[in-house]
This record gives C-alpha cells, sequence and structure tokens, in this order.
C-alpha cells in the first residue's frame, strides 16, 4: 500500500503556525514511508475563499520545503459531489430538511427544557405528503443531512440508540464515539453548496488517502465520517489527531495568530528549517532541534512521539532554535542574502559574527559596526590613550588582539572585565558582540585608532 496523506487548507487568509504544524507533520509521515503528500484547497466557500490565499500558501508551503506530488481544488469537483450525494439519496441515507435555523434552535431549547439530549429529532423524516407540499409552496428550500447508522431495525426506526464507532487513533490509541450522542449532520446547505465535512471524505475516498493526520479538535468528527466513508463503500483512512498549540502562557493561541502566519515568520527572516524544526518536535518526546534537512526530521517522526497535552508554542523559543541554526550556517547558505543587504566581507566576516545572530539580517547591524560610523564608549580616555599607543603595526590577524590586550596588560595592570571591556565599548559601542580576535582585523588599524580617540570616521 503507497502511503497517501494530504493537507487541506481553507484560502480564507494567511496559513498560521498551527495550520502549517499539520501540513507539516502529514508531509514528514509521507517522506519516511516514502508515500504522497497532497495539497487539496478546500475553496468551496464561494464569499471567503480568495485567489490572493491560494497563492500564499502555496509560496509558504514552497518556502518551508513542502513540495506537494499532487495539487487539488474542491471547486473543481462539483460533479464529484452531486453524483456522490445523489447516490446516497437514493439509499435514503441523505434526506430533505426544512427547519430554519431559528425553528432549530427553538426545539433545542424545548429539549433540554424536557431533559433531553439537543439532538435534531429526524423531524423531517416524519413529515407528510400534505405538508411536504406546504413547505414547497411556501418556497421553502432544504438542507440535507446524513441519517447516521444509529437506529436498530427497519428504516422507520427513527430513535438513535448507543453506537459505537471504534478506531485505532495514530496519536491517541483506541478512540470511540458514540453515534447515538450526535445529531445527524447536515452535509449540503440550502444554497446547495457543500459541507467540509461532505467534500472531504468524498476526496479522500476518490483520492485513496491513506492516512489522515489532523488537530485533535476534530477528534469528534471521526465518527461521523468513517460512518460517511462505509455508507459510501469505500473504507476509512487511519486516523491520527494530534495535540493543539497553546500560547506559553497557556492560553488559546487563536487569538494571537495574525504576528504569526507564516509570511510573517518569513518577513522576520527566520529560516524555513527552523520553522519546520520547531513545528514538528514541539509536544513530542524528541529534543527541539535545528535540522538543517527534511530527511533527518522525516526519520525521527512518529505520530506515537506526539503528546496528547498542548504543545507550548513560545516565538522566544523559535527565535532561540532559529539562532542556534544560523550558528551552523556557512557562507555559502547565505552569501546571497547577505549581498543583498550590502553586507561584504566574505567568509570572514560571516565567521566572525554568525555565533551571535538569530536571524541572518542580524549581521548588516555588525557591518555598520566594522565599516560605518558608530558612537564610541569612552569611559577612560588615558587607559584607551595607552592601548592607542600600544597598537600592533599592520598586518593584522586573528592573534593581534591577543598579543595586543597583553601588552596593555602589561603596562597598566589592568586584567579581566577592567581590561576588556574598555576596548569591547569604544571599537563596538556594545557591551556584547562577536569574538574581538576575529572582528578587530575587520575594524582595521585606522578606524581603531579613531575610535580609541572618541572619534567618529
Amino acid at each position: 500500500m503507497t502511503v497517501k496523506a494530504r493537507f487541506a487548507p481553507s484560502p480564507t487568509g494567511l496559513v498560521h503556525v498551527g495550520n502549517i504544524r499539520t501540513a507539516i507533520l502529514n508531509y514528514l509521515f509521507c517522506r519516511k514511508h516514502d508515500g504522497q503528500f497532497w495539497l487539496r484547497f478546500d475553496d468551496t466557500d464561494r464569499e471567503r475563499a480568495k485567489e490572493e490565499f491560494v497563492e500564499a500558501i502555496r509560496e509558504d508551503l514552497a518556502w518551508l520545503g513542502l513540495s506537494a506530488d499532487e495539487e487539488v481544488r474542491q471547486s473543481s469537483r462539483t460533479a464529484q459531489y452531486e453524483l456522490a450525494a445523489n447516490q446516497l439519496r437514493e439509499r435514503g441515507l441523505l434526506y430533505a430538511c426544512y427547519e430554519t435555523p431559528d425553528e432549530l434552535d427553538r426545539r433545542r431549547k424545548r429539549q433540554l427544557a424536557r431533559g433531553l439530549p439537543p439532538i435534531y429529532d429526524r423531524a423531517a423524516l416524519k413529515l407528510s405528503e400534505q405538508e411536504l407540499a406546504t413547505l414547497h409552496a411556501e418556497g421553502r428550500k432544504p438542507h440535507w443531512r446524513f441519517r447516521l447508522p444509529n437506529t436498530v431495525g427497519d428504516a422507520a426506526d427513527l430513535e438513535p440508540k448507543q453506537t459505537l464507532v471504534k478506531w485505532d487513533d495514530l496519536v491517541r490509541g483506541p478512540q470511540s464515539v458514540d453515534l447515538g450522542s450526535l445529531s445527524d449532520p447536515v452535509m449540503i446547505r440550502e444554497d446547495g453548496s457543500y459541507l467540509y465535512t461532505f467534500t472531504s471524505v468524498v476526496d479522500d475516498a476518490e483520492m485513496e488517502i491513506t492516512h489522515v493526520i489532523r488537530g485533535e479538535d476534530h477528534t469528534t468528527n471521526t465518527g461521523v465520517q468513517i460512518s460517511l466513508f462505509e455508507a459510501m463503500g469505500t473504507t476509512p483512512p487511519t486516523f491520527g489527531h494530534h495535540n493543539l498549540l497553546i500560547a506559553a502562557d497557556g492560553k488559546a493561541l487563536s487569538k494571537r495568530l495574525g504576528s504569526l502566519s507564516i509570511q510573517s515568520l518569513r518577513e522576520e527572516g527566520l529560516e524555513a528549517m527552523a520553522v519546520v524544526s520547531h513545528a514538528a518536535l514541539i509536544g513530542t518526546s524528541d529534543a527541539i532541534e535545528p535540522h538543517a534537512e527534511m530527511a533527518s526530521l522525516a526519520s525521527l517522526f512518529s505520530p506515537s512521539k506526539l503528546s496528547s497535552a498542548p504543545a507550548r508554542f513560545d516565538p522566544a523559543e523559535l527565535r532561540g532554535l532559529n539562532g542556534k541554526m544560523v550558528h551552523e550556517l556557512g557562507f555559502d547558505a547565505v552569501k546571497e542574502r547577505l549581498a543583498a543587504m550590502g553586507v561584504g566581507g566574505g567568509d570572514a566576516f560571516w565567521m566572525a559574527v554568525r555565533g551571535n545572530l538569530e536571524v541572518v539580517s542580524d549581521a548588516l547591524k555588525w557591518w555598520n559596526v566594522v565599516n560605518a560610523d558608530i558612537v564610541p564608549v569612552v569611559e577612560d580616555d588615558a587607559f584607551l590613550s595607552k592601548a592607542a599607543e600600544l597598537l600592533p603595526e599592520d598586518p593584522w590577524d586573528d592573534q593581534t588582539w591577543s598579543q595586543w590586550t597583553s601588552l596593555i596588560k602589561g603596562e597598566t595592570g589592568a586584567k579581566g572585565k577592567a581590561l576588556f571591556m574598555p576596548l569591547r565599548l569604544a571599537l563596538t559601542g556594545a557591551k556584547s558582540g562577536p569574538e574581538m580576535q576575529l572582528i578587530l582585523p575587520l575594524i582595521g588599524s585606522a578606524r581603531v585608532k579613531q575610535r580609541l580617540q572618541g572619534q567618529t570616521a
């Protein structure tokens, strides 16, 4: 059996870290099992689905390295949905209902007041020919519900009974849902548009999707979907429901997603594989470490490693992980980006500063420290004057700093922080930064002399 999974976003907005985590988990599962990863746009929402978001999602996936083996759009599959719906109608498994939302709400309230479960009572199946004629005369258009297999006996038995649908979840282990506690779900709206549950099952069945890995908020939908697969005469895929993300403070993440779109993370300068690594490893039993290659993450991935507890997403943790990845990047991996920012210095400059960067664009700050005007911090004029007198002759290399500070120590008696901090402040304007032995030759003797005297270039 060829493993086949999918990512099915709705192009009604930008994808965020929660969305993309589902895509990444499915992608890694497919790659580990040498399977196929499909991208399926749920673009049937006529008002909210936008082509600009389709393009944005494609761009995000491409940036992250999540290449789809196939792409499908639900908006082009209306004929397939009509065919499946008609087949279910002919068997009495999809039936017309005429209640308005207000009528349904009042009915639920009456049921609750009587101590009954607030599920749909299948009243539409009890309508007489005369009642149906009256509804049609009023111009009412039906919505269509899928009749759950939760009754005993013939079709006239409308009273739901306890009916457990069981499955072995890839993440959560043995699971079950009682269909007897659920309303027959609406599959087609009054305007003829299909709900996602219906289109998703039709697509998964026709495309022979073998595994569906998605958020745990869909767990209760699984019983209905398994029943719908079976009603259509197809084998349900294997389901896995992963934990959801919460903010670092334990609150719901959904209210904070505007700043956590993949587009915004890309614009911040984060590395694609840092985002992928973090999304793949957060909430698992594996250490959260940067992986430069998708293959190494795929080899680690197993749905069983995902915790059942919510996973805490902390943007600061992601930036820290990004920094670790940047610290390992070779010059060839960044030279084009550095050139685009006007940063030169080649391999020597990059190797000097990369250990102090969270994102590659931070290199511009240190390029300016090396080459442009800074405001030297002068705390001890006499000390810095003596240091200037003791500067070694050109050419300078990575041993110059050690030679120079040894001379200063011998002449002034300064050591430790008292020796190094005044020099760093005068030469870089900062209390911390790249190793001075590496950055000193890049600043060069002329600028060093000026800065020791408290002057700008």
